[in-house]
């Protein structure tokens, strides 16, 4: 992947902590991995064609970071 920015996000409660419990037993992801698939995926559900967010998409979920 290509250069990083951090973000800021406010969740609720709770998903933080689904995530935390799934964190917890899948010790190959991380959360910088798990959020950057959600929006991928979101991107690509809702119109954004652009090849560049597939990409990051693949490469988030096959290669281990």
């Amino acid at each position: 992947m290509n250069a990083t920015v951090s973000l800021v996000a406010k969740v609720p409660e709770t998903l933080q902590e689904s995530l935390k419990n799934y964190l917890e037993s899948h010790p190959d992801w991380n959360q910088d991995r798990v959020l950057t698939a959600a929006l991928c995926l979101f991107l690509l559900q809702n119109g954004d064609s652009d090849r560049r967010a597939a990409r990051v998409y693949l490469e988030t979920l096959f290669h281990h970071c």
